[in-house]
């Protein structure tokens, strides 16, 4: 049995408790970054060091990117059309560039792309990985796979090149919990930040949980984009 799916009395997380978490540390990341990134009051000192409210945002945002990534490998093991799946992804990483670019400077342009682009990136990474482990046309997919990993380098989207490797690594090593949270540590740019997301990711159940229906699985996706929005309004327009 997978480590990570398995069902003893500490795999609690359904799929969509994750798909909650994930949404829900990545406003408070966002909320952070656009309302409170001057707010310097503290939240807690010990020892002669300090966190303020904004840093303590910030670090319960750095538990999002790792659940979606999670969340990823399990939606391309799990999907009933993983060409279907993959268009959505890029769907909405169009759909949610100029809510991005807005949230983030007031104007519809940013030199970052928003982290959609990664998420699809990493799941296009995944299908070439399962189709090189099938052995199809190796040579042509192991070139497919060097070409994501450049373009997930040099678009300058959200979690970048990082990130990529970090959604593969999630389906590459899904079967020993130890390895992938390792890997996922080191991979990424917030390092020990990140742990929490791990352990949350290690009380997975295997379960799809109550986000069943269409419209819900929409939603999931349509957060980003709304909520962004919703920022640059209350933050540009008077």
């Amino acid at each position: 049995m997978e480590q990570g799916t398995s069902t003893g009395k500490f795999r609690v997380l359904s799929n969509s408790a994750l798909k909650v978490i994930a949404v829900i540390t990545m406003i408070i990341d966002h909320i952070a970054v656009v309302f409170y990134y001057r707010f310097t009051d503290v939240f807690i000192s010990f020892a002669g060091r300090s966190m303020t409210y904004y840093e303590l945002m910030r670090l319960i945002g750095r538990m999002s990117f790792p659940v979606y990534a999670f969340l990823i490998s399990e939606g391309f093991i799990h999907t009933r059309n993983r060409k279907m799946y993959g268009l959505r992804l890029l769907l909405f990483a169009l759909l949610s560039e100029i809510p991005w670019n807005l949230e983030h400077t007031g104007t519809i342009y940013y030199e970052k792309q928003n982290v959609f682009f990664t998420l699809f990136l990493g799941y296009a990474g995944i299908c070439t990985a399962e189709k090189i482990r099938k052995g199809e046309e190796t040579l042509k997919n192991q070139a497919m796979m060097l070409l994501l990993l450049l373009i997930s380098f040099v678009l300058n989207a959200d979690y970048g090149y990082s990130g990529f490797c970090t959604i593969l690594m999630m389906y590459l090593l899904r079967e020993s919990l130890i390895l992938r949270t390792c890997a996922g540590i080191c991979l990424l740019s917030c390092h020990w930040k990140a742990i929490p997301a791990f352990a949350l990711i290690g009380l997975y159940n295997g379960k799809r949980g109550f986000i069943s229906n269409r419209f819900l699985q929409i939603l999931f996706y349509a957060i980003y984009p709304l909520h962004m929005l919703i920022f640059y309004l209350l933050t540009y327009v008077r």
